[in-house]
């Protein structure tokens, strides 16, 4: 498993994108790595291993928000070290923005902008067509850049 432990920062920082909870986080690393030792044989390629272990944390993280059957917003109590009230008000606005659309464009936003996949990538980590992922990402963006104007709307 010291091939696990070289991508367990990846797979907690993905984890902790869905939950916004350090002991969720981890305990859906911890299941990552149950779930792919019992599943190893199934892996075909060893070149998409990391790509294989993101995919397996996605479904742990939204197993997970399934079962709460809720998502939790993150709140300023939660954040540490931002540096400043701006980037506070930032980080709200993009959790609650990113709280607006399903898990599944979630999912295409996250791996494609926090975790800087290609979109070709992101598609194979999800198992979608590429002609799905980038019919995905350009209606999230699009969905996003209304509900940031309505905000702007209402600020005003």
């Amino acid at each position: 498993m010291e091939l696990f432990s070289s991508y367990e920062e990846d797979i907690y920082r993905m984890a902790y994108v869905y939950v916004k909870n350090e002991n969720d986080a981890l305990d859906i690393v911890q299941e990552t790595a149950y779930r792919s030792y019992k599943a190893i044989a199934k892996l075909k390629n060893a070149a998409y291993f990391k790509t294989w272990l993101i995919r397996i944390t996605i479904h742990c993280a939204v197993d997970l928000l399934r079962q709460r059957n809720k998502t939790k917003l993150l709140t300023p109590d939660q954040i540490t070290d931002t540096g400043s009230e701006a980037n506070v008000s930032l980080s709200l606005t993009l959790q609650q923005l990113l709280s607006l659309v399903h898990e599944d464009e979630k999912s295409v936003i996250l791996l494609h902008y926090y975790q800087d996949y290609t979109i070709k990538q992101t598609a194979e980590i999800l198992g979608i067509p590429l002609g799905t992922a980038k019919t995905t990402l350009y209606r999230v963006l699009s969905k996003l850049r209304a509900a940031m104007k309505e905000e702007d709307r209402y600020e005003q």
